[in-house]
């Protein structure tokens, strides 16, 4: 685990990046939205999430797992490979709320899905 602030437990839902970029616009414009990272390939992200939430997560398409992550400035990302997209001093909250990051996602997904019928 590398940290440079305080890691207090939490978990991270880890979703597709195309569904998960769609989910970070929803929850920015809507509720406001906890850290996020990046896998250095661009393939996934990981929103941080309550602890707690591994336990009861179940939509398909994602994983949750524990893990602990820093809240101050400068923290470093609680995964290795990874790279903070909203980091914790630009996150609006200090987590994501499960049932309003799961509402994201299931729109993200339906409005991918239709725009991928609309391409010829």
């Amino acid at each position: 685990m590398a940290d440079t602030g305080e890691a207090a437990p939490c978990d991270l839902v880890t979703v597709p990046a195309r569904e998960g970029l769609e989910a970070v616009d929803i929850l920015r414009l809507r509720h406001g939205v906890g850290p996020v990272l990046h896998d250095r390939t661009g393939d996934t992200l990981g929103f941080i999430v309550p602890p707690g939430t591994a336990e009861r997560w179940d939509l398909p398409g994602s994983a949750c797992t524990q893990t602990y992550a820093g809240s101050r400035r400068g923290a470093l990302p609680p995964v290795t490979g990874t790279g903070w997209l909203v980091p914790p001093d630009r996150a609006v909250r200090q987590a994501t709320e499960p049932d309003r990051l799961r509402a994201a996602l299931n729109e993200a997904v339906s409005m991918l899905a239709a725009v991928d019928r609309c391409r010829p």
